[in-house]
């Protein structure tokens, strides 16, 4: 029997995978728990189908972010933090900082989307990963200043 599966499943496969397994276990527990359907001429039309427009959809936000990387290559950040003598700043720079400083110079990008290698808890100069996309990751570094 083939099924179609509606989401991971494991030792199995993936979402929207067509595999072949034994009768009893994809009647008696795949279907009735919706974790797959029987894989019939249509559902394997509707299943090409929206394998193609998600396809489409992704090409798009893949070009999007590839756009938006082009425009962030040059880009450096200053960030004004209140630091003792020593250079070391008062708390930690986070997320929230960056997106608000990127949100400054025109780019509208998720707080959840940066990470850092270094966490900036100093003066100086670091780099704020972030992951536009899957494939598309753009590294920005930015300098951490005493008010």
């Amino acid at each position: 029997m083939e099924v179609i599966l509606k989401q991971d499943v494991k030792h199995l496969g993936e979402k929207d995978d067509v595999v072949k397994v034994k009768p009893g276990y994809g009647r008696n527990y795949l279907i009735p728990k919706g974790y797959a359907i029987q894989a019939t001429e249509s559902a394997r039309k509707v299943l090409a189908e929206d394998l193609k427009q998600a396809q489409f959809k992704q090409e798009k936000i893949r070009k999007d972010a590839d756009a938006i990387a082009a425009r962030l290559e040059g880009v450096k950040l200053t960030i004004g933090a209140k630091a003792g003598e020593t250079g070391k700043i008062f708390g930690a720079i986070n997320t929230i900082q960056i997106a608000d400083a990127l949100k400054k110079e025109g780019f509208d990008v998720d707080r959840r989307r940066i990470t850092f290698d270094q966490e900036p808890k100093f003066t100086g100069d670091y780099v704020a990963n972030i992951n536009l996309h899957k494939e598309v990751k753009v590294r920005v570094p930015f300098s951490v200043v005493a008010e």
